[in-house]
């Protein structure tokens, strides 16, 4: 029978599998080692083939709800007026949309996604999520601003993500045109995505890359558990008969139980998280459990990739040993590492990563997986020069306390578990550096500063469209409030230029309707009495005229009629400055004394509010006053820089990964960490029976940990830092946070010690005189 025969090989591997579930406690505990830490980079990879599932699966429900594209202009059975509201609860964006069919109780409109019968004026229906922060202590304010009767919950087919907070209030007065629009069905084609700047692409991808680069590094680490055991049991086996290469297709066998189990137990692990990530939101964003499912392609990817990489990394591992059949050669001294190859995957990174220099739009296809392709090939190249740096610093050392030279000599005569160990680390690092210096370059690229200045004023209010009496009243009951110190209250419209002419023919002129102290403190105004009107004139390029003395203006911003007013001989102009919220107003500035009795019909009241915001009640309080769905106000925390939406979603999508990524990092370091002591039980135990100090030998393990640390966090600075520079000239961002490899190495070297104190206990059971006992 020829030894490369298909039935040779299927008995060798049988026998694999059996050696590795029926080895006796030695072999089941490197079996359920390499099981757990394979299960782990599974259940990783199926968390992240899942996301573009997750993401078709919000997309889809957000078209569903849609109404863009479904205007109509003639109401009829099957229509209905719908306006888009919105509301804030203690940092929580609460999404909703008022909803009225035009034929009431005889519409033959189609209820919204999520809902079975349309909610009657005045009822509300909820979320599950907004449901439960309204039945908790925690809602007792919202429910003031959310506390209308209840109609149905809405389902999940209605909702973004499971902790959505979004609702519908049944309405009866959505009866102008500037309230809301009319409709006849839900449901929007596929929506196009909105371009993406570059910079915030690559720095998706960059994420993807460095998020997933330890993985498949931890699946490798992991099948070599045990290795020196499992060494020692084909030596025997070479010794009853088998082959340098029989022996090798066992080693196999055993490597492929460990994969098959680890993907069954990483499958269950990825069935157990999914209901504890659906119940997650960040940064308003949360999924539902059944989108959370693996990719059909990209799993079966997974499934067939790990296998084949525990087989490739089982051979790859015994190409430096020749086991005989008196014993595994590996105690020699081995041949030194060679540089020249493991430069080549950094230098084709480099090749790759520089023709995109200053050229990469985000748009093509070709770039983005250049770009990918080389950054994963920078960081392979770093995991591959890790091995090589370690063995020459190590090879420097000597001399020093017994702890340290046991130490120095371990890892002189054998340092590939200590760099296994780490190189998953460095990676991260590595990548993380690369990342935030990236993220901090985008981050001031994407920021917008607002020029407000929060000392000045905290909160600002919009209240929209009502009239003077029930606009005063808002006001007086908002200065009242507990937290409110002062307030500035002015009105802000448009007017139409010139007053004589028909509508469609005018100009728009900005008009600002406020009290002298208030134009003091919001405008440039210094000298000004009641009846002063005045000018800022607006940039240029904005083509925004200028009314002279004596010319008119129109007060109506529509063609239903029109109320002039006369500008006054006296026109003070001023130059333009921001106020305490950041906006600069322009055109012109007017007294109330100034319109003679007139009000502007287009106009938004503004206040601009001194609070105490210590209290986080006190911003809900203030929307609680103004709050009614329909032509109700806005209320703002000013902020000094606005960040944009996309940069924030990106952000809190890599929180998600990072904190995900870094305990697998913490869980596999500590499981081979624990398996590299027990394989040195013997070796610990007899130099205690010898008389070697247990403190001596504790410290002995922790500077075995600390030199591959230290040379692999030093690597990861550097290769972050280049890898870093590198993607912001990419997208032509200034180079700065050169010190970013700090935190990023503090967090590793933080990982690194919680580990290694974790490995405390099972260190010091296994420094004992009876770990000599063979069985």
């Amino acid at each position: 029978m020829s030894r490369t025969s298909p039935r040779v090989w299927a008995r060798d591997l049988g026998l694999g599998v059996r050696l590795a579930l029926a080895g006796g406690p030695s072999g089941w505990m490197r079996t359920a080692l390499s099981t757990v830490g394979i299960a782990l980079g599974v259940a990783v990879l199926l968390l992240a083939t899942s996301i573009p599932q997750v993401m078709n699966g919000r997309s889809e429900r957000s078209d569903a709800r849609a109404t863009i594209g479904n205007e109509v202009t003639e109401p009829a059975a099957d229509t209905l007026r719908v306006n888009d509201v919105w509301t804030e609860y203690h940092g929580e964006q609460i999404g909703g949309r008022e909803i009225q069919p035009e034929a009431g109780e005889d519409t033959t409109a189609t209820p919204p996604p999520g809902l079975s019968a349309f909610p009657r004026p005045g009822e509300i229906a909820l979320s599950p999520a907004l449901e439960r922060l309204l039945d908790s202590p925690d809602g007792a304010l919202l429910v003031e601003r959310l506390g209308q009767p209840r109609a149905d919950t809405i389902g999940d087919e209605g909702l973004l993500g499971s902790q959505e907070l979004y609702f519908y209030l049944g309405a009866d007065d959505l009866v102008s045109e500037d309230r809301g629009v009319r409709i006849d069905q839900f449901g929007s084609p596929p929506s196009s995505q909105e371009e993406i700047s570059p910079a915030v692409v690559l720095l998706i991808l960059v994420i993807c890359v460095v998020l997933l680069m330890p993985v498949p590094i931890f699946i490798t680490t992991a099948v070599r558990f045990g290795g020196e055991r499992r060494d020692r049991r084909l030596a025997a086996l070479r010794l009853v008969g088998a082959d340098t290469m029989m022996a090798r297709r066992i080693a196999a066998g055993e490597a492929v139980v460990g994969a098959a189990l680890g993907l069954v137990l990483g499958v269950l692990v990825f069935l157990a998280l999914r209901p504890p990530l659906a119940r997650v939101s960040a940064a308003n964003t949360s999924t539902f459990i059944g989108d959370i499912v693996p990719s059909p392609v990209l799993a079966v990817l997974v499934l067939l990739a790990v296998p084949v990489l525990a087989v490739g990394a089982t051979l790859f591992a015994m190409r430096s040993i020749v086991v005989e059949p008196l014993g595994v050669v590996r105690q020699s001294r081995p041949r030194p590492r060679r540089l020249v190859w493991r430069l080549v995957p950094a230098l084709l990174g480099l090749a790759l990563l520089l023709p995109l220099l200053g050229g990469f739009s985000g748009t093509s296809d070709l770039a983005a997986t250049q770009a990918v392709a080389g950054v994963a090939l920078l960081l392979t190249g770093a995991t591959a020069l890790l091995p090589w740096l370690v063995e020459r610093v190590t090879g420097w050392l000597h001399g020093g306390p017994v702890s340290w030279q046991l130490a120095v000599r371990r890892l002189q005569l054998s340092n590939g578990p200590a760099v296994r160990a780490i190189s998953g680390i460095t990676v991260a690092v590595a990548g993380a550096t690369a990342l935030y210096m990236l993220f901090d370059g985008v981050r001031v690229d994407e920021t917008e500063q607002t020029g407000a200045d929060l000392s000045r004023a905290q909160l600002q209010v919009t209240l929209s469209q009502g009239d003077e009496a029930t606009t005063a009243q808002v006001v007086e009951r908002v200065d009242d409030l507990a937290g409110v110190e002062s307030s500035l209250f002015y009105k802000e419209g448009i007017v139409g230029y010139p007053g004589d002419a028909p509508y469609a023919e005018q100009s728009v002129v900005s008009m600002v309707v406020a009290e002298c102290s208030v134009l003091a403190e919001i405008t440039a105004v210094t000298d000004c009495e009641d009846g002063a009107v005045f000018h800022v004139p607006p940039p240029q390029e904005w083509g925004e005229p200028t009314p002279a003395p004596g010319e008119t203006v129109d007060l109506v911003a529509d063609e239903e009629g029109a109320r002039s007013w006369t500008v006054p001989d006296t026109v003070h102009e001023v130059e333009p400055v921001a106020a305490a919220n950041g906006w600069t107003h322009y055109g012109l500035l007017v007294t109330p004394q100034a319109l003679g009795g007139e009000s502007l019909d287009d106009d938004y009241a503004r206040l601009l509010l001194t609070a105490d915001l210590s209290d986080r009640d006190t911003v809900e309080h203030v929307r609680n006053e103004v709050w009614a769905p329909s032509g109700g106000g806005d209320v703002w925390e000013i902020e000094s820089a606005q960040v944009s939406e996309d940069l924030a979603r990106v952000q809190a999508g890599m929180l998600i990964g990072a904190s995900g990524v870094m305990a697998l990092i913490a869980a596999s370091m500590l499981v081979t960490t624990l398996e590299q002591l027990r394989e040195r039980k013997q070796l610990l135990s007899a130099l205690v029976a010898l008389g070697t100090p247990r403190a001596t030998l504790g410290a002995s393990v922790l500077w075995q940990t600390a030199v591959p640390v230290m040379v692999g966090l030093v690597l990861a600075s550097v290769v972050g830092v280049l890898l870093g520079a590198l993607l912001m000239s990419v997208v032509s961002l200034p180079l700065g946070s050169w010190l970013a490899f700090l935190p990023m190495a503090g967090v590793g070297a933080g990982i690194i010690g919680v580990v290694t104190l974790g490995s405390m206990p099972m260190l010091w059971r296994l420094m004992r005189p009876d770990g000599l006992r063979v069985e």
